[in-house]
């Protein structure tokens, strides 16, 4: 393969030309797209390599669990995506999540998180992380101005999601990282700030242009985009991600080729799929909340959201993702009548996942919020009647056309 010549850009490439061609911004001799190395192990030229592995050496690869040159691509392709420095790719969003925290917290600290996340993150902190006597404190989102008292010499990450699942409630990323740069002083260190930005995708929310140290998303949704892999990210500092990468080789979730392959085939697409997601989303939820049948519609690009003037100041669309609550009807209860909104859909799939090129929709307390109690779903926000759509690429008058029928069944 020739070499690879220096260029020096003029100006900022666009998020769609970074998604496309990543770091390949150069002339050479080799494969359009993304060549797959499905191969769990690989030659050594001689045992030096082995050697120079054991040294640190980055080139020397030895085992895909620790570096595969697939998924290696994608990772720097995410990373130009971010403006980060870093990505690492993993089996899931759940094994992005826990590694992540674990690399940096270990018994008798603490962590501070708002509290309406993603059910498996949400149970994950209350039923896993107290048994490896890590504490998970909850901060009210709209009172963010608690978080220094809260903070103690064992913080050592302020966690949040935003736009929050189900509900789409908005927390102000801005303040939270001016809250926790205050309660540093009192911890006495660093304190991580790291967020989910599933929902909203780098297309919609910049976290690191807003202070955050610490990016994950499940790359399943938006990143993955088309309901066919199931794999996370981290993505941050270099110093920060090399600490990850060194406990995934040791936890062992690490991403698939196969899987990284069709990861970074969906990137090419991602800024066009999503502008579509966002334009049939803001369209469906103005069609929905005019709707006899409909109780009321939670999406931050409305104006009658709470929180829409935040979602001003800190998105630059408003996503895929619009949360309906249904009004009960005299036979049926709210989440019977969820369920039978659900049933009767024909063009958008009743399936948990979201941020595919199908409509896909659950019901968060048959789905991501089942076995919470009456309290914890208050806490939520999360009500029996609602139900999640996450808004596919098809006609929107399609789908108007056919939640409308949907919804004069109950």
């Amino acid at each position: 393969m020739a070499k690879k010549k220096t260029i020096t850009q003029t100006r900022p490439l666009s998020l769609s030309t970074r998604s496309i061609h990543g770091k390949k911004l150069f002339a050479y001799q080799g494969p359009v797209a993304l060549p797959i190395y499905q191969t769990s192990t690989y030659r050594f030229a001689s045992s030096d390599d082995a050697v120079r592995f054991a040294k640190g050496d980055p080139s020397v690869y030895v085992y895909t669990r620790y570096h595969n040159p697939t998924v290696r691509d994608v990772e720097e392709t995410i990373a130009l995506m971010e403006g980060a420095d870093e990505a690492v790719l993993f089996s899931s969003g759940m094994a992005a999540i826990t590694t992540a925290i674990l690399s940096v917290t270990h018994a008798g600290d603490e962590i501070i998180s708002t509290p309406a996340l993603y059910g498996g993150t949400y149970r994950w902190f209350r039923d896993e992380l107290p048994k490896l006597q890590v504490g998970v404190t909850w901060i009210d989102p709209r009172r963010l101005s608690d978080l220094p008292a809260l903070v103690s010499p064992r913080t050592r990450i302020v966690y949040l999601e935003t736009p929050t699942n189900p509900t789409l409630g908005l927390v102000d990323i801005e303040e939270v990282v001016r809250q926790t740069r205050i309660a540093e002083k009192k911890a006495g260190h660093r304190i991580l700030v790291m967020i989910d930005n599933t929902f909203a995708s780098i297309l919609n929310q910049k976290p690191f242009e807003l202070g955050v140290d610490v990016v994950t998303e499940s790359a399943t949704k938006y990143l993955g985009g088309h309901s066919d892999i199931v794999a996370g990210v981290i993505v941050g500092s270099s110093s920060f991600v090399k600490t990850v990468r060194g406990l995934a080789k040791h936890h062992g979730g690490c991403l698939d080729p196969f899987a990284a392959y069709l990861l970074g085939r969906s990137l090419k697409t991602f800024e066009l799929r999503v502008q579509r997601q966002n334009v049939n989303a803001f369209a469906l939820a103005a069609a929905l909340e005019k709707h006899p049948r409909v109780k009321r519609v939670l999406y931050p690009g409305l104006t009658s959201h709470p929180q829409h003037a935040l979602a001003l100041k800190q998105m630059s669309g408003y996503g895929g993702m619009v949360t309906i609550e249904v009004k009960p009807s005299k036979r049926l209860s709210p989440v019977e009548a969820a369920a039978k909104v659900a049933d009767n859909l024909r063009v958008a799939v009743n399936a948990m996942s979201l941020g595919g090129v199908e409509t896909l929709v659950s019901i968060p307390v048959y789905s991501s919020h089942i076995f919470m109690d009456d309290a914890e779903l208050a806490r939520h926000g999360v009500a029996p009647g609602m139900i999640r759509i996450s808004v596919g690429v098809e006609a929107v008058d399609d789908l108007i056309a056919d939640f409308d029928q949907a919804l004069r069944t109950i």
